[in-house]
């Protein structure tokens, strides 16, 4: 699965750790998954797509 966080979080000028916050997990998990090297559960999923507002299927592209 690849994701599209770092582009929207650049759109929102939202940091990592401002990211991480607000989807109450750790900075890391947010490098993690912007590398591709971890895949979210739903409800993680669904949190960052409620911070840029949109479908989930807008940030995460299922291969």
């Amino acid at each position: 699965m690849n994701n599209r966080i770092r582009e929207y979080r650049a759109r929102h000028d939202l940091t990592q750790d401002d990211l991480a916050k607000r989807v109450n997990v750790r900075r890391e998990t947010i490098v993690f998954l912007e590398k591709n090297k971890y895949n979210p559960s739903l409800k993680l999923a669904h949190d960052i797509a409620v911070v840029f507002g949109v479908p989930i299927e807008e940030i995460f592209i299922f291969d």
